[in-house]
């Protein structure tokens, strides 16, 4: 396909955090399919890097070496795609910082500087590329990546957590208030390996594989959903197309061979009284509406096969 036939040729995006792992594929990925690129990271080789893989393949790009969270990085990342490409359609708000403890040891470091950069971060970049967008009559394509720690929650991750479910909150928010103006924004919930998987045995094999060149097994892939990062950029790339322009508000889950679509939290069990609920209707009667309906915690993962099963790292 010729650069000016590409589905976003013409086109200009920011991808924060894109130095490396997801957030490099998906800059790769939005050059491949024609758009220019902001590539954002706090790493200065890893951003210029990906700024030269971009354009050794034919692509533009430009590198914005600053730590997302702050308004002025916000400000700075939507001025770069001005200033270089004269113009902004997509941004894709990837950066992340882990800071991995059981509560009762997390500090308020750890949990602020997560919040920062995740949280944080994401809403100061939406609201730059946002304002940049209906000032303009731009009808931008946003994409905000979430997890499923913050679907689901995760041993350890307080901080990542509140994070992860707080973008899909905002997401679904933002595709109210942007939608009269064309803008779309959904969130990408991926399920890759990445640096943090990499050290969880379970994955071992999957990552092991990956590592050589290898095709993960089927039972990662398919079971699981779990893949590569490339197998999560075609759906960044695929919301930041006019293909996408009518989905919005969304939580799309991807990984491996599987695409998901994730739900509202919805009530699963329902019950009235006349007169309401007080403590002692609630003991004799709260018991059998929570029968069968308590919802599961984190993720629940199927028995290894026994050939996929790798030894526990020792200390």
């Amino acid at each position: 396909m010729s650069p000016q036939h590409a589905p976003l040729a013409g086109r200009a995006a920011i991808v924060t955090g894109s130095g490396r792992g997801l957030g490099r594929a998906y800059a790769l990925e939005l050059a491949r399919q024609g758009a220019s690129v902001v590539v954002n990271d706090v790493d200065d080789a890893a951003a210029r890097d990906a700024v030269a893989a971009i354009e050794g393949a034919g692509g533009a790009a430009v590198a914005v070496v600053a730590p997302v969270g702050p308004t002025s990085t916000a400000d700075a990342l939507v001025a770069a795609a001005l200033d270089s490409f004269g113009r902004l359609d997509i941004l894709v708000t990837n950066a992340g910082v882990l800071r991995d403890t059981v509560l009762w040891k997390m500090s308020d470091d750890d949990f602020d500087t997560v919040i920062s950069v995740h949280l944080r971060g994401t809403f100061t970049c939406v609201r730059a590329a946002a304002t940049y967008f209906r000032e303009n009559g731009v009808p931008g394509r946003i994409v905000c990546i979430g997890s499923p720690t913050g679907q689901r929650g995760n041993f350890g991750q307080t901080n990542y957590a509140a994070a992860k479910a707080g973008i899909v909150g905002m997401v679904r928010t933002w595709a109210m208030e942007l939608g009269r103006a064309g803008v779309s924004v959904n969130a990408v919930i991926p399920v890759a390996a990445t640096a943090m998987t990499a050290t969880v045995p379970y994955f071992a094999a999957a990552v092991e594989a990956d590592a050589a060149g290898e095709p993960m097994p089927e039972f990662f892939r398919h079971d699981l959903g779990f893949g590569t990062s490339d197998d999560v950029a075609g759906l960044v790339a695929y919301l930041a197309s006019d293909a996408a322009a009518d989905i919005t508000g969304q939580a799309l889950g991807i990984g491996g061979d599987r695409i998901q679509v994730w739900s509202h939290p919805e009530p699963v069990a329902t019950a009235y009284r006349d007169g309401g609920w007080s403590f002692e209707a609630l003991t004799a009667d709260v018991p059998g509406l929570l029968d069968g309906n308590l919802q599961s915690v984190g993720e629940r993962f199927p028995p290894l096969p026994e050939s996929l099963v790798r030894p526990a790292p020792t200390a």
